[in-house]
């Protein structure tokens, strides 16, 4: 637990606390052991523990169905646009990038869920966008 070093009338005690259960406390003193009764009780105080909910890693792209073939994609966090890697008509595919945008200082890119046609594209480099913003307009195949 915890370690002292004490000199006294020229001789010196390297002492160590073992265990401390109320007012029994075991001491390993020079390396002999030791279990001595104190007149009071120590109170100990623990750091107390800080218990969190489980934190999110990643909020997921919202997308929801604009209406039966089409996919909106929305931006998950606010942002401004850097660059935007398709057009209208561009056919895409599961995994292809559809753009990149920069949210709390950090490049993110926005990848396709699914395959089709990019249908609109709702904004335009260096615009700002909130989340939940409709991004692109996407034609399943």
């Amino acid at each position: 637990m915890k370690k002292f070093s004490f000199k006294i009338r020229g001789h010196k005690y390297d002492v160590e606390v073992l265990n401390q259960e109320r007012n029994i406390v075991e001491l390993e003193i020079n390396g002999s052991h030791y279990s001595v009764e104190l007149d009071q009780e120590i109170q100990v105080k623990k750091t107390p523990t800080l218990v969190r909910a489980a934190v999110q890693t990643h909020k997921p792209i919202k997308k929801k169905e604009a209406g039966t073939g089409s996919l909106q994609v929305k931006c998950p966090l606010p942002g401004n646009i850097m660059q935007i890697m398709v057009k209208v008509g561009d056919t895409i595919a599961v995994g292809d990038k559809l753009l990149m945008y920069e949210a709390m200082k950090m490049e993110n890119v926005v990848l396709a869920d699914k395959a089709g046609t990019i249908s609109k594209i709702h904004v335009s480099i260096g615009d700002a966008v909130l989340q939940d913003d409709t991004l692109i307009d996407i034609n399943l195949s």
